[in-house]
């Protein structure tokens, strides 16, 4: 994609961000470093960040990595600290830490609903919780990474609808709650992504084609369409966004037509 914004519009920012080494969220991370944020990104594994670490390094970024799992509150605050003692400060706080798996509903077991839940949304929260003080004294933001399947129904997704669900929800009532100290709180629901992992093994020819046309602007989006957004979203540009997850799908969920 063609650059859209300056490349210095998060100049100066410290941006934390979960699931920050690979996939969608590690395409966002590394859009910020490309726009002037030094970053901190964070896994349950430091060896899975360090192809993104020398990425970021080898066009001239600043990353810093820590190794924790969302689900685990203690080691979520102990990351913040690091990156508090690393940069001084936390500007944007991105969670794209997720679960996934295709199950039917009757198939799921307990344990599989509820790790994707202790991931997605549980996670989220320990992100949000442990990174508040920061964010109220930078008066930062936060950026939530969801999706569209809990819109109407996903087959063989109730675990990761659920998820997202309390994703959402997470997002409306801190917007509101931390408003006054001058937190913003958004998301992001991406569509069908193509360069993604999974999308990769998805999309055979013959499906893709079928798939393009349940889409209204008839193409798949890519992981820099979820990049513009999130630099939007992020930026003093959206400075009085607040408590909006906005839908990057090229309309597809308005179709009431399910990709799964």
């Amino acid at each position: 994609m063609n650059q859209v914004f300056n490349k210095d519009i998060l100049q100066g920012k410290i941006a934390f961000v979960t699931g920050g080494g690979t996939g969608i969220t590690g395409g966002v991370a590394k859009a910020f470093a490309e726009h002037g944020a030094k970053l901190a990104i964070t896994s349950r594994k430091e060896e899975n960040l360090a192809a993104m670490k020398a990425e970021v390094e080898s066009f001239g970024g600043e990353c810093f990595t820590v190794a924790a799992d969302v689900r685990d509150f203690e080691a979520v605050e102990n990351a913040i600290a690091a990156t508090r003692e690393h940069y001084g400060k936390i500007d944007i706080v991105v969670n794209g830490a997720a679960g996934n798996f295709l199950c039917a509903a009757n198939e799921l077991s307990p344990n599989g609903f509820g790790t994707v839940v202790d991931i997605d949304t549980k996670g989220t929260f320990n992100v949000c919780r442990a990174s508040f003080e920061a964010l109220k004294e930078s008066k930062g933001q936060i950026l939530n990474i969801s999706a569209t399947l809990h819109y109407l129904a996903t087959p063989m997704q109730i675990h990761v609808s659920a998820a997202k669900a309390g994703v959402d929800a997470i997002t409306r009532n801190l917007s509101v709650e931390w408003g006054r100290h001058g937190i913003r709180v958004n998301g992001i629901a991406p569509g069908p992504i193509e360069d993604t992992e999974g999308m990769k093994r998805l999309l055979m020819p013959e499906l893709k084609e079928k798939l393009t046309r349940k889409i209204p602007l008839q193409r798949f989006g890519k992981i820099a369409d979820i990049e513009n957004a999130a630099l939007f979203l992020t930026s003093d540009a959206a400075s009085y966004v607040n408590g909006v997850t906005l839908v990057v799908d090229g309309g597809q969920w308005l179709l009431g037509t399910s990709l799964a």
